[in-house]
């Protein structure tokens, strides 16, 4: 089996070169969209790799003076698998829309990305260019070691990502090991930290930390009143002065939600975690009343979570959230009288706690009904919780009999 790990490096990039990124990170996402809008015309979604090729691939190589052919191939590939992810949602009765491609990234491959011990050549709009990587001190215990420079690792396939002035290249790599090894047991077997998001409490894990909505509705009031004081001006003043104030208002809640990325990442490895289980985004507005200032907090947050854990080899996934709000952690039982606003209390087995603390348990229990693994004496997966284990089942483990099964299950109280 193949054990696979993604390390982030980051990229000391000039500003020609970070130009001709720029062209290419556009290109590629056309690209994409291209394949995206072609696949959607017909009476049914065209889902094949191979029949998107064939109807698409000299299309968008005209259409982009020549655009590399190997980056034109990847932006085929990660349309299709958008447009499969789509269908497979509609297969299960679930809303799904046209696929749109906006955040600036590029998919890169042997063909089209030359890994080196501290640089890596990157093919572009313009040919090629060289990017030197910037790494941490030598004898750091890091990915970049543990992985990235391993003889034991081979580097695979690259993801380049521009985020707030930064150039940022994924690096996926992986080893082979053999079935039953300590190794594999690691990487198919661990805790999950399943995560609630909402209005009143933007993040609650089932550890049982919270990160409460105060100061980002504080803060959003403070900035609509801004706005609303500026709009009754009518200036050219005010308008410029608006839009310094949605500059301001952007650049706080980014560093709030970093703060709170790093937080949620770091209780995912003080506790052992493997997953960090979301809930699925996609119609979370509707669910919790949302405004659309939250939602976009919910999609940064996810989004600083999941690259962030990256490095320390952490996956993030989302699950369907279909009656976690509703359904009993402990016993199991869904009804929609179980929770009353932020209370929730079982009507079968009388079990109490915080609505939205029920609700991060399911998250992460649904996230282990849809993905156990039959580990062969491995520890098996469960929900990690501030005092122990949930396993699929339900069932329950202290921390010190977690820790004697070999489960990192340090308790918070």
């Amino acid at each position: 089996m193949d054990v696979r790990r993604t390390v982030p490096v980051a990229l000391d990039v000039d500003s020609d070169d970070a130009a001709r990124l720029e062209d290419t990170v556009d290109t590629f996402l056309w690209c994409a969209q291209y394949v995206v809008d072609h696949a959607f015309q017909g009476e049914s979604v065209t889902t094949s790799k191979t029949q998107l090729d064939d109807e698409t691939y000299d299309h968008v190589r005209d259409k982009t003076d020549g655009f590399n052919g190997g980056l034109v191939q990847a932006a085929r590939n990660k349309a299709a698998q958008a447009c499969k992810s789509v269908v497979a949602r509609w297969k299960n009765g679930k809303k799904a829309s046209k696929p749109t491609f906006t955040s600036p990234h590029v998919v890169y491959d042997k063909r089209t990305a030359t890994f080196l011990d501290d640089h890596v050549s990157l093919a572009t709009t313009d040919g090629r260019i060289e990017a030197d990587y910037v790494l941490p001190d030598e004898d750091s215990d890091t990915p970049h070691s543990a992985y990235l420079f391993s003889d034991e690792y081979e580097t695979t396939s690259a993801e380049l990502h521009y985020r707030d002035g930064d150039w940022v290249l994924h690096i996926h790599c992986k080893r082979d090991v053999e079935p039953g090894t300590s190794e594999q047991a690691a990487t198919e077997n661990g805790t999950v930290l399943g995560v609630d998001l909402g209005v009143n409490t933007l993040a609650v894990t089932s550890t049982g930390t919270f990160w409460t909505g105060n100061e980002f509705d504080h803060w959003q009031r403070e900035y609509e009143k801004r706005r609303g004081s500026l709009q009754q001006c009518g200036t050219r003043w005010a308008h410029e002065n608006i839009q310094s104030v949605g500059r301001k208002e952007e650049g706080r809640f980014k560093l709030m939600l970093h703060r709170i990325s790093n937080e949620l990442v770091a209780e995912a490895r003080d506790n052992g975690c493997s997953v960090i289980a979301f809930e699925d985004l996609t119609d979370i507005r509707e669910r919790t009343g949302a405004s659309w200032g939250h939602k976009w907090a919910f999609d940064r947050l996810y989004e600083y979570v999941e690259y962030k854990a990256e490095e320390y080899g952490i996956v993030v996934e989302q699950v369907d959230p279909e009656d976690t709000s509703r359904r009993c952690s402990h016993c199991g039982f869904t009804h929609p009288d179980n929770r009353e606003d932020e209370e929730f209390e079982c009507l079968k087995c009388g079990y109490e706690n915080h609505a939205d603390y029920n609700a991060a348990k399911n998250i992460g229990l649904r996230y282990l009904r849809c993905n156990q693994i039959g580990g062969d004496g491995g520890a098996p997966l469960g929900v990690r919780l501030n005092s122990g284990t949930l396993n699929a089942n339900g069932g329950y483990s202290p921390a010190e009999e977690s820790a004697r099964a070999g489960v990192h299950a340090e308790s918070h109280g």
